[in-house]
């Protein structure tokens, strides 16, 4: 299978466009991916919206949780999946029966979550699709977030601290 590959521009251009997010697949499980990515999205300025099941009407990162796409309110600038491959195919049929109710534009696809035939329908409907990727990474990636340790010191150098 070839590399998926995306212009940086593509990315950049989605996560300043984006306000609003669902994530589906939100753990209130804090070593979770999807819980730490959530509280890090949340920390740079992005409404989520985290969507369970399990846990629908609790709180998740002090957000409600819903069941469904369904049931989140709109408007809703990305569908981000923390899902299998295979249940990224129903929410994205989902989102593209929900776009124009809920505003999506951008159906995002997690890393290792790839689904070719879902993503080539939701293009077809006119949402931008992402998938293998995660926003909090490329948002550190692309937004001077990440230093040489991964980690936003707030200090630019290039003495190496010296240790104690």
């Amino acid at each position: 299978m070839s590399e998926l590959v995306y212009d940086d521009g593509l990315i950049q251009r989605v996560l300043k466009d984006t306000r609003t997010i669902a994530m589906a697949g939100a753990s209130p499980n804090w070593v979770r991916p999807s819980n730490f990515a959530m509280k890090y999205l949340l920390g740079k300025g992005f409404q989520v919206h985290p969507i369970n099941p399990g846990h629908a009407g609790k709180d998740i990162c002090d957000q409600l949780t819903y069941a469904s796409l369904a049931d989140v309110p709109a408007p809703i600038d990305m569908l981000d999946v923390f899902r299998n491959s295979e249940a990224a195919r129903g929410l994205i049929n989902e989102a593209i029966a929900l776009k124009d109710e809920k505003q999506i534009k951008v159906v995002w696809l997690q890393l290792g979550v790839i689904n070719h035939e879902a993503a080539a329908r939701a293009e077809a409907a006119g949402l931008t699709v992402i998938m293998d990727r995660c926003p909090k990474i490329e948002y550190g990636r692309l937004f001077g977030e990440l230093g040489w340790s991964g980690v936003n010191s707030g200090v630019i150098s290039s003495k190496r601290r010296k240790l104690s």
